[in-house]
């Protein structure tokens, strides 16, 4: 799962549906806007925005009025939506500082792609790494530190507590758990997971309170 948050604005609420449908499907976070004018509201009261999929033609404030003013204070990366495909406006448009330019009408699956590669573009992470309020797993070099501090986990442990942290925000079964950690090869019943988490609790120090357990479910990293 990602963490990235995406504000999409146009004024046909269908258009917002279907893009809401398929990047939310792709793990996005969506919050939406039908004007410039109320993008840019939503905008100044959502600093974690990490990209902006913006129409041309829309009523109270277009597009590119919008991104104008966006870009006075940011450069969060921005992807255009026209109907026109003519050259000048996608030049016009590079000059105010879009990042990608997409004509309608377009492929859901394209445009969801063009924003997998411009976030990885634009918010370069090592998938080797593995960070959350103190708690660095490397994945390359098997070692896990909290606070900069070694922990000394065992492949079981490490392997669960990245499982965990990569599902932040998530309620994880314990089936759903053991598929992923021990495979589906494992014949052992829930309750090693049970014991697997105090263990990492334990030595999680404060910071195994990230670590929830949901009655009748599992657990939740949070």
């Amino acid at each position: 799962m990602n963490n990235f948050k995406i504000l999409v604005v146009d004024d046909e609420v269908r258009m917002r549906k279907l893009l809401r449908d398929f990047l939310s499907t792709s793990g996005y976070e969506v919050v939406e806007a039908e004007n410039g004018q109320k993008a840019l509201e939503v905008f100044n009261i959502n600093a974690d925005i990490n990209l902006i999929i913006l129409d041309v033609m829309m009523p109270v404030l277009d597009g590119w009025s919008t991104l104008r003013e966006i870009r006075k204070t940011s450069k969060v990366p921005v992807i255009m939506l026209t109907a026109r495909g003519e050259e000048r406006d996608e030049l016009f448009g590079f000059e105010l500082g879009v990042d990608e330019y997409i004509s309608k009408p377009f492929s859901p699956k394209i445009l969801v792609a063009r924003v997998d590669a411009l976030l990885k573009r634009c918010y370069p992470t090592s998938d080797l790494v593995t960070s959350y309020d103190g708690i660095v797993i490397d994945t390359d070099a098997h070692i896990v530190t909290i606070d900069g501090q070694n922990a000394d986990l065992s492949m079981k442990e490490f392997e669960l507590l990245k499982f965990l942290i990569d599902n932040k925000g998530s309620a994880l079964s314990r089936e759903k758990i053991l598929n992923h950690v021990w495979n589906y090869d494992y014949y052992g019943d829930s309750r090693t997971i049970d014991s697997h988490i105090k263990k990492i609790r334990k030595k999680l120090g404060k910071k195994g309170e990230h670590i929830q357990t949901i009655r009748g479910l599992g657990y939740k990293f949070e």
